[in-house]
C-alpha cells in the first residue's frame, strides 16, 4: 500500500538524512496488536476493543512469522536510525519537534547499572520532613483550589478548576512515591498514605502500582509496556468502525487519554495474578468506599452542580496532566519502541525518556515529577530528589538525554504525528495512511500554533 510522502502542515521539514541509503527510504509497518485505549464520541470504545487486546497473545507469538508491508517514506515522521547520530541533524530535528536537545544515540555497552553507579548515594536518600512537605503543599494548594472554586464568578471557574487540578495532581506524584517505596522507610505508612493519595482521584492504589511497576521494568517495549503503545498498523485496518475512534484519542483527545487507560487496566480483576489480588481488591474497595460516602456528602452539600464544580472538573484537570506527562515522557518521533528481544534498558531509560521543563507553578505542585529521566533510571530516587539526580545525569550523560520545554510545537508533533507504528520511522501519521478519515488530525495542523 503505498503512502504519499507530505509534510506535517505548521511543523518545519525534516532535513534530508546524511548518508541515508534507498533502503532506509522505506519502512516497515508491522502488523501487531492494538495495546491501547481511545474514546469513542463521548464513551469509551471498551468492549470492541477488548476483543482485539484478547489477541493479542496470540499475535504475539507470530511476531516472527509476521508480514511487511512497504511504503514510501513519510517526511515528517522519518528518523532512520543512521542519521541520529549526526549532530546537525539532530539539531533541526530538535527544532522541528519542539525539543531542545535530542540526545545522541546511548552506545550498546552501556548498562543500566552503569548509569546508576554514577549518581551520588544522597540522591536515594529518604527524608521523612521533605517527604511530609509535600504533602503539606499538596493539602494546603488543594484546600487553596476549593476556596477559589466556592468563591470564583462563573467566567473565572476554568481557572480555579485549573490550579485544583494540577494540585489533586500532587496527591497522585505522592502515591507514586509510595509506590516505588521512596516516601517513608515504613513500608506500611507508605501503604497507607498511598491509598488514601489516590482515593480522591478514584484509583485503586495497588492495581495501580502492579502495573506501573512493569512500566518501569518494559519502558517502551513493544507488546509488554502497559503505558500507551503506538497505534498497530492491523488492527486500524481490520476495525473500520472504530477508526474515527482510534483517530479523535490519539489527536484532539489525547490530552485525556489516561481516563480510558484508568477504565481499561485498573478495575479488570482478570488482569492480575493470582497472588496480588487480594491487594488489589483492598484497593478497590477504598475506591468504591470513597464513591460512596464522598460523592453523596458532596451532593448533599452542594447539589449535583456542585459535584460537577468541586470534584468533576478538577478530576478531569489532573487526567489532562496525567495524559499530557505520560505522552510527554515517552512519545516522539525518533524515540522508539522495541521488540523484546532488541530493547536495551538502558536506551530505553536514559535515551527513551523525556525530561521537559514546565512552568514553576505546575512544577512545585507535581513534585517536579517532570524531572522524569533520573526516576527511569532508577525509581528509588525520591521526587525532592530529582533535580539533584538530573544534575548529576547532565554532567556525566548529558549528551544523551533527550530535553524540552513544554510548548505548542512540542504538543503539535505528539499529536498529529505519533500515531501508527513503523519498524523503521517509528511512527507514521494517520493523515499519511488514512488522509479521508483524517480530518481531526487536519484541524489540529491547522489550529494548533507552531510556537516553541
Amino acid at each position: 500500500m503505498a503512502i504519499r510522502a507530505s509534510p506535517v502542515a505548521g511543523l518545519s521539514l525534516l532535513p534530508t538524512p546524511p548518508s541515508s541509503s534507498n533502503s532506509s527510504n522505506q519502512l516497515v509497518m508491522l502488523r501487531k496488536p492494538l495495546r491501547t485505549s481511545f474514546f469513542n464520541g463521548g464513551g469509551i470504545s471498551y468492549l470492541k476493543l477488548g476483543s482485539l487486546i484478547h489477541q493479542r497473545g496470540r499475535l504475539h507469538r507470530c511476531l516472527s512469522h509476521k508480514k511487511k508491508i512497504k511504503t514510501t517514506q513519510s517526511v515528517a515522521a522519518a528518523v532512520p536510525p543512521s542519521s541520529i547520530g549526526n549532530a546537525e541533524y539532530r539539531k533541526k530535528l530538535s527544532e522541528s519537534y519542539g525539543f531542545t536537545q535530542i540526545g545522541e544515540p546511548l552506545p550498546d555497552n552501556v548498562t543500566l547499572k552503569d548509569i546508576v553507579e554514577t549518581l551520588p548515594k544522597k540522591v536515594f536518600e529518604i527524608d521523612d520532613v521533605k517527604a511530609w512537605k509535600t504533602i503539606l503543599i499538596s493539602v494546603t494548594s488543594y484546600a487553596l483550589g476549593i476556596f477559589m472554586i466556592s468563591k470564583s464568578p462563573w467566567y473565572l471557574l476554568p481557572l480555579a478548576w485549573a490550579w485544583t487540578g494540577t494540585a489533586i495532581t500532587g496527591f497522585f506524584v505522592i502515591g507514586h512515591d509510595c509506590a516505588h517505596k521512596s516516601f517513608s522507610k515504613n513500608k506500611l505508612v507508605e501503604d497507607i498514605i498511598g491509598t488514601l493519595a489516590f482515593m480522591p482521584l478514584i484509583y485503586p492504589y495497588e492495581s495501580w502500582r502492579f502495573k506501573h511497576d512493569r512500566h518501569h521494568a518494559k519502558t517502551n517495549m513493544l507488546v509488554e509496556d502497559t503505558a500507551w503503545q503506538p497505534v498497530w498498523k492491523e488492527e486500524f485496518d481490520s476495525v473500520p468502525a472504530l477508526r474515527k475512534a482510534i483517530i479523535f484519542g490519539y489527536g484532539p483527545f489525547r490530552t485525556w487519554m489516561s481516563i480510558a487507560h484508568w477504565v481499561m487496566w485498573h478495575f479488570d480483576l482478570n488482569k492480575f495474578r493470582p497472588n496480588e489480588l487480594k491487594r488489589v481488591k483492598i484497593s478497590l474497595s477504598c475506591v468504591f468506599a470513597f464513591i460512596a460516602v464522598g460523592w453523596p456528602l458532596i451532593i448533599w452539600k452542594t447539589g449535583l452542580i456542585g459535584w460537577v464544580k468541586f470534584w468533576l472538573m478538577p478530576w478531569l484537570g489532573y487526567h489532562f496532566w496525567m495524559s499530557t506527562f505520560t505522552m510527554v515522557h515517552h512519545t516522539a518521533p525518533h524515540i522508539p519502541f522495541k521488540t523484546s528481544d532488541e530493547w536495551n534498558a538502558a536506551q530505553a531509560q536514559l535515551n527513551g525518556t523525556v525530561h521537559c521543563n514546565y512552568p514553576s507553578w505546575i512544577e512545585i505542585l507535581c513534585h517536579d515529577i517532570n524531572v522524569h529521566i533520573p526516576h527511569h533510571i532508577s525509581p528509588r530516587i525520591p521526587s525532592y530528589n530529582l533535580r539533584a539526580a538530573h544534575k548529576s545525569l547532565q554532567e556525566n550523560w548529558g549528551k544523551y538525554l533527550n530535553e524540552a520545554n513544554w510548548n505548542w510545537r512540542l504538543m503539535k508533533t505528539i499529536m498529529t504525528v505519533c500515531h501508527v507504528y513503523s519498524e523503521e520511522q517509528n511512527y507514521v501519521g494517520f493523515d499519511e495512511i488514512a488522509p479521508s478519515e483524517s480530518q481531526p488530525i487536519t484541524f489540529l495542523k491547522k489550529v494548533m500554533p507552531n510556537s516553541a
